[in-house]
Parts: structure tokens; sequence; C-alpha cells
């Protein structure tokens, strides 16, 4: 492989450095597909305002308790969301502050 041309030798190690490996890259993929799917979006802005059970989200979003569930449990998979139970019922919420940041730095991007 060559070396970039018009680079300066400072800019390569920052690049070598700080460019994301495979590894990472394909995290991050998988992260941002996440927050591709508007649902799941409506989802995490919900539940970054309360927390909230699957029958609650369903009535909230005007979604079928069977997708509320299906994506519930792959945003839990992922660890965006954490759950507990009370007796019969199982409640929601973001699992850190840092997913409705990332959201909110969307909306600020697109100037809203």
């Amino acid at each position: 492989m060559t070396e970039p041309r018009l680079l300066d030798k400072r800019t390569q190690k920052e690049l070598s450095y700080y460019l994301p490996d495979a590894e990472m890259t394909e995290k991050l993929a998988g992260l941002f597909a996440l927050f591709a799917d508007r649902s799941r979006l409506r989802m995490l802005s919900a539940l970054s305002i309360s927390e909230m059970c699957v029958t609650d989200l369903a009535c909230v979003l005007k979604m079928n308790q069977t997708t509320v569930s299906h994506q519930l449990q792959l945003l839990r998979n992922t660890g965006m969301v954490v759950c507990k139970r009370q007796g019969k019922t199982i409640f929601y919420r973001l699992a850190t502050d840092k997913i409705n940041q990332v959201m909110l730095s969307g909306v600020e991007y697109l100037g809203f």
C-alpha cells in the first residue's frame, strides 16, 4: 500500500491513531442501524420521558403490542433499554441517558 501523497506525516499519524478499526466501525454501524427505524426512534423517545410497560407504549405510540414487544426485545438485547419486573408487569427504560443524547444531537444537527 502506498502512502497518501498530499497528507503530511502528522496528519497520517493522527489518522492511523484515531480512525476506527473494522470491529469498531461494524459496532457503530449496528448501533446507528437501531436508530434507523422510525418505530424504535419513537419508542426510545417515549422511554426517555418515562419508563413504561409494553401496553402503555403500544397505546401511546398507537402500535401493535406484538410489534412493540419485538422492538423492545431487540433494544434490550443490544443494551439500549433495560427492564424491571413489578409483579406481572415489566417496565422498560433507557439503559443510559447517552442514548437520549445521541437522539438530541441528531435533532440539533437537523436544526430543530
